[in-house]
């Protein structure tokens, strides 16, 4: 008895080393810390991977329906807004309901607009099913979500932490492309969207398990201290920095959707094999996922800044690579258009969030982040429809290629003028 309390008083050289084994071991905090980023990361992978499935449906529609790219695109445009419109209402409700609560509705959303899709006959079906209904179940799931918790439990490595969680988005939809156009060639797209809803209907129960121990009265309580002093939406919308974030969003979401959702129509219309070209263009989102986290990571220590502008200048290449292509046979600009956009995929979004946090903390974090975030639907929901639009006009992705770098270029102007820290009124 007399050694174990020597041991813990440190008193002897060879006691203090039996001291210091348990200081290893996670902590009961860091351990839930830890598995909290691991249940965001797969619920954001399993909703984002739903929704990126639309670039191979979108193609499966315009063969079914011969409907043109914009009238195919109309319903990821409508996605995209009402992904940015709902996202402060998202951020409100986790701020005040906590992750839970939100990913059961969002899974039960998910799951019946993923199933009523593969009985749709018409455009404007699909454009409420998947613009509205399947959108707002996978908000539900995405980053407004789970920022705001793991900015508050990662204050050190918040970079690193959103990185971790943003990587989940190209990690799905790496995954999403070749494994939804598997499933179409196998039972065609009504049997893929049936397939997918299935397995959303059984995930979602167990996804929300994943967040039972982490509700916002936790936290809040032990921080209601800092809500004086935290920021506000009134105070925030007052800085230029809110509104430079606010266009750093759309333009990032312009220069991105411009190419994203019409990357394997553009790869099919110049003569690539469907399958092939899924596969190349998956594989190449799946760079994505080392892609966000260094980036992220990186942003810890260089800046959020410097990390942005080093991920638009990557994705310019690999859009100017794409731009190169006018064959099948030119596979490894095919090759080098994938890795590079991404490799870069969503890999700004860790830096913005960060940013986000980082210039306005306080418990109205996830309201704030959430109306920003209204940027993200405006600039990928003109985006993905002008890119459609543009091919009509001049059946050609040249035109849509060539604005999504002019809006990366600014993004990056933007970013860049976020350097000093806003001044607390």
């Amino acid at each position: 008895m007399g050694r174990t309390v020597a041991a813990v008083q440190g008193v002897g050289p060879s006691e203090r080393r039996v001291t210091v084994r348990p200081r290893i071991s996670l902590t009961p905090s860091s351990r839930q810390a830890s598995l909290l980023l691991a249940g965001a990361f797969v619920t954001f992978a399993v909703g984002a991977a739903c929704m990126h499935s639309y670039t191979v449906f979108l193609v499966a529609f315009i063969e079914a329906f011969g409907w043109t790219r914009a009238e195919s695109s109309i319903a990821y445009s409508v996605s995209q807004m009402i992904s940015g419109a709902t996202s402060p209402l998202v951020g409100i409700l986790v701020d005040r309901l906590g992750p839970r609560r939100l990913v059961l509705i969002g899974g039960c959303l998910l799951a019946v607009g993923l199933i009523a899709s593969s009985f749709a006959n018409a455009l404007w079906q699909i454009i409420v099913l998947y613009g509205v209904i399947m959108t707002l179940g996978a908000n539900c799931l995405g980053l407004v979500v789970f920022v705001p918790i793991l900015s508050r439990r990662f204050v050190r490595n918040r970079g690193l932490a959103v990185s971790v969680v943003q990587s989940a988005n190209g990690f799905a939809r790496a995954f999403s492309a070749p494994l939804s156009q598997l499933l179409i060639v196998t039972w065609g797209w009504r049997g893929a969207y049936l397939a997918q809803g299935g397995f959303m209907a059984a995930a979602f129960l167990p996804l929300a398990a994943l967040f039972k121990n982490s509700e916002p009265q936790r936290m809040m309580g032990a921080g209601r201290s800092a809500a004086v002093s935290g920021w506000t939406l009134q105070r925030a919308i007052r800085t230029p920095h809110f509104w430079l974030l606010f266009l750093v969003y759309v333009f990032t979401g312009l220069g991105s959707f411009l190419v994203a959702l019409h990357q394997l129509a553009f790869a099919v219309t110049l003569g690539f094999d469907k399958l092939y070209a899924a596969e190349v263009l998956g594989l190449g989102a799946f760079l994505s996922l080392p892609g966000v986290i260094i980036t992220g990571t990186l942003s810890d220590y260089v800046g959020r800044e410097l990390s942005a502008i080093v991920t638009y200048g990557t994705s310019i290449f690999g859009v100017i690579c794409a731009m190169l292509i006018t064959s099948p046979d030119q596979h490894l600009l095919l090759w080098l258009h994938s890795c590079f956009f991404g490799l870069t995929w969503g890999a700004r979004g860790p830096a913005i969030t960060a940013k986000t946090a980082d210039l306005f903390p306080g418990p109205q974090l996830g309201t704030i982040l959430g109306v920003i975030t209204i940027g993200t639907g405006i600039g990928s929901a003109s985006g993905s429809w002008l890119a459609g639009w543009s091919f009509d006009i001049t059946g050609s992705y040249q035109v849509a290629f060539a604005l999504s770098i002019f809006f990366y270029a600014c993004g990056g102007v933007a970013f860049w003028a976020l350097r000093r820290p806003p001044a607390a009124d």
